[in-house]
């Protein structure tokens, strides 16, 4: 799908959950569709593949039709992004914080505990799931076959208008190929692989495990490769703390960003409230959906770049085996950042990389500051930073160096292969501006520490051995 930039200027509505129901011919979502163990004749009439348009126009109606509601200046607005449809929120106004932007009936909030209320617990697909080291996807496992459900209800699924108003096309870890992979960092490569195994286990190997569903539904990949991605990069935790995975239909287009505005609230009834968290001016609601300070995953998990992130995971350690006494120094994709802006390296940076040398060189007096670290014993730590900076600071240059040595290695790859694929890599684009991302925050961290000491570029260009061994 090649989509221009367009906007879509929605109708005003009160925050009164029954002034935004409207007169409509569309069935109450209580009284639609058929329990899931009739679905067996149906099949779903949704076309997911990836160059399928969006139909905003009829999600559009349909949001009013079942009493979603937006206040006064809301607007969804769509826009090109790498050639395929994004859809966000937008106020035309200044809002003071606590006002309700987005009221979602309860009714219609898609949610896993419902999801297992109405089918009871498949302790085959379960214990599946559990065999394969993914027993914390339960939630999104369940919420997945509602979707798949509702699906094969086709037009009769009071959800049929929402889901075809969804993207079809994805760039995340599960939607990439074998050369996508091939052009990414090993950390970011790394999550973006964790998350096809998660569509490998809990969609692709659950499959047969699901008897309510169609023969042909059980056996069309593609559609549960569509649900998988929809919960995965839509859904968020309920805000009342019963743990609860629920996709909020128009309540899931805010977009995410390191400074959110926005956040989900219930009332007494269940009914979910979109609210804003601090004074906004005109422009994008926002919600932050996982770590900002680990842009990686932010690609990988759903398939955007947080160019916002004040600072990124200095990639430290991808390799190594990482033991207690490692993330006791504050070995974390949260705390070992570099900041993009500054050029500076966090606390924990000096610390582990002090850790790691002393490891090589004195197992003593490796033991000596890891004991000064755990009781807080600034001075004696300090001295060591002191006596050690020298070597600490050699140690963070290779590993600046290896990093960009690696970013410009994988420059090369995703040029040729841009070049002799065109439009077969379409995720191309947003792998490159990752890696432009990585690459500009590791040459300020490289500026700020070694500013007399330029960086060399490896010589060389990239070769191949087999064309078909890089595409496959």
């Amino acid at each position: 799908m090649k989509a221009s930039t367009c906007a879509f200027a929605l109708a005003i509505i009160s925050h009164v959950a029954s002034a935004f129901i409207s007169p409509s011919t569309f069935a109450p979502i209580k009284d639609v569709g058929r329990s899931f163990t009739s679905t067996k004749q149906l099949y779903a009439t949704i076309d997911v593949d990836e160059d399928t348009s969006r139909d905003t126009a009829s999600m559009e109606e349909w949001s009013y039709a079942y009493g979603i509601g937006r206040a006064d200046g809301i607007q969804l607005v769509g826009e090109d992004v790498d050639g395929f449809l994004d859809v966000h929120v937008e106020t035309a106004q200044e809002l003071p914080a606590g006002t309700s932007v987005m009221y979602i009936p309860s009714d219609v909030i898609l949610s896993s505990n419902r999801a297992i209320a109405e089918f009871g617990r498949l302790e085959e697909a379960e214990s599946l799931l559990q065999a394969n080291g993914v027993e914390n996807e339960m939630r999104e496992f369940y919420l997945m076959l509602k979707i798949l459900v509702e699906l094969e209800k086709g037009e009769e699924s009071p959800y049929y208008h929402y889901f075809n108003g969804l993207p079809r096309f994805f760039a995340n870890g599960p939607s990439m190929t074998p050369f996508c992979y091939r052009c990414i960092p090993p950390f970011a490569a790394k999550l973006c692989q964790k998350e096809r195994v998660k569509l490998n286990h809990v969609a692709f190997g659950c499959k047969s495990r699901v008897q309510f569903l169609s023969e042909k539904t059980r056996g069309d990949s593609l559609l549960w490769e569509w649900a998988f991605q929809i919960v995965y990069t839509r859904s968020f935790e309920a805000p009342d703390g019963s743990g609860d995975l629920c996709l909020y239909p128009i309540g899931d287009m805010f977009n995410h960003a390191t400074e959110a505005n926005v956040a989900y609230e219930y009332d007494e009834a269940g009914n979910c409230y979109v609210q804003t968290t601090t004074d906004v001016a005109a422009g994008p609601l926002t919600m932050t959906y996982s770590d900002p300070t680990n842009p990686s995953y932010l690609l990988a998990r759903y398939g955007f770049l947080d160019e916002s992130s004040p600072a990124s995971f200095c990639k430290l350690g991808v390799d190594w085996h990482i033991t207690d006494e490692l993330i006791n120094m504050g070995y974390s994709t949260s705390t070992l950042l570099f900041y993009k802006d500054t050029g500076e390296v966090s606390e924990q940076v000096w610390d582990v990389l002090l850790y790691k040398y002393l490891g090589e060189e004195d197992v003593g007096r490796q033991q000596e500051f890891y004991q000064a670290h755990m009781s807080g014993d600034f001075e004696t730590k300090q001295s060591y930073h002191e006596c050690y900076y020298e070597q600490t600071r050699e140690k963070l240059l290779e590993h600046i160096d290896d990093i960009l040595g690696e970013l410009d290695g994988l420059s090369q790859k995703s040029a040729y292969g841009g070049a002799v694929a065109g439009d077969d890599h379409p995720r191309l684009p947003l792998i490159l501006r990752h890696n432009d991302f990585v690459r500009a925050t590791f040459m300020a961290v490289r500026g700020y520490y070694f500013p007399g000491e330029p960086y060399e570029e490896p010589s060389g260009s990239f070769s191949l051995s087999s064309k078909n061994a890089f595409f496959t």
